[in-house]
């Protein structure tokens, strides 16, 4: 692992066959801790460089606080956790300027929203007023405190959970705001092998640790990388042409908008990128699609008592809509 990062720091990174290892890497450290969410991790792992945010949907226990934590460790970003409730305020999250009487001045206390990854459980707990706080952070990476914008460190995603079979004392996201993550992930149980697994491990406490295998100055370096992939005219046709469909489908109330495109673009090129690849194909825009469609598509009422999902419309539009030649 060592070999690998000397060299691709060498290198400026820039050899994909480098980056494909050095991603093989990031995620193979998490799963030492976390058994059965390869996909997951790598889902993570395409929204940071594509300068996302994710959703978690699933119910407690499932890990998802412990992946976060890994995966910022891996990357020797910081991490921190919150636990959004009814009472909590926007100003626990962005932080306030307080009153020195010594020297009659203010200053500023920041809040744990100045991190690299912040993890929020429960994130439909909180009232509107608080979910908004994480608006212009999540779309800008700024926040204003006082009138005083300040930007936050770089990179920077929050990864939100919630629990789909809670509904008493929650506030449910508006749908403008659930636009603005990238990804919307369901987190399942895991299998009969995996949870037992999982016991073996914590019976003979051999879940570890992680290591470190990038500095956060390098996963900027592959960030960048990730903005130079080259995406063919065709792909992007194929992208606007997929997103076009959703909107006209008789089935659907709501479609894509310009920042679903925008979403497919972007992350479409780290999916590139993690395979090693300088270039994207259609391939990468249809593993995506359900990742980033499934939370902005709206069904109809009428389509919707026949039990018809988002996912099923998503299968549908990559099975019609054609690839450019």
């Amino acid at each position: 692992m060592v070999d690998i990062q000397a060299k691709a720091i060498e290198q400026e990174l820039y050899d994909m066959g480098v980056f494909k290892s050095l991603s093989t890497c990031i995620t193979g450290e998490v799963k030492k801790v976390i058994v059965g969410k390869d996909t997951l991790i790598q889902d993570i792992l395409i929204a940071l460089l594509s300068e996302g945010n994710i959703m978690l949907d699933g119910v407690p226990g499932l890990a998802k606080t412990s992946i976060a934590k890994a995966f910022a460790a891996t990357l020797d970003l910081d991490f921190k956790r919150l636990q959004f409730v009814p009472d909590i305020l926007p100003s626990d999250i962005t932080g306030t300027y307080v009153y020195n009487q010594n020297d009659s001045s203010f200053s500023l206390k920041k809040g744990p929203i100045f991190t690299n990854i912040l993890l929020v459980d429960e994130v439909n707990r909180a009232s509107p007023k608080t979910q908004s706080s994480l608006l212009e952070a999540m779309e800008e990476k700024q926040v204003s405190i006082d009138g005083t914008t300040m930007p936050l460190p770089y990179p920077f995603m929050v990864i939100t959970t919630q629990n789909p079979i809670d509904i008493i004392g929650t506030f449910p996201l508006p749908e403008a705001q659930i636009d603005r993550f990238m990804f919307k992930l369901n987190v399942d149980y895991p299998t009969p092998e995996e949870e037992l697994d999982i016991l073996k491990a914590k019976n003979e406490n051999a879940c570890g640790a992680v290591e470190r295998v990038l500095a956060a100055d390098d996963v900027v370096n592959l960030i960048n990388i990730v903005r130079q992939v080259h995406v063919d005219d065709k792909v992007i046709e194929y992208i606007r042409d997929l997103i076009l469909a959703s909107r006209s489908h008789e089935k659907i109330l709501l479609g894509g908008s310009p920042r679903a495109s925008i979403a497919l673009l972007k992350a479409s090129k780290a999916v590139a990128a993690i395979d090693g690849r300088d270039y994207v194909i259609p391939d990468d825009i249809k593993y995506l699609a359900p990742r980033i469609l499934n939370h902005r598509l709206i069904i109809k009422p009428e389509y919707e008592f026949e039990n018809i999902t988002t996912f099923d419309i998503i299968e549908e539009l990559l099975n019609t809509v054609k690839i450019p030649a």
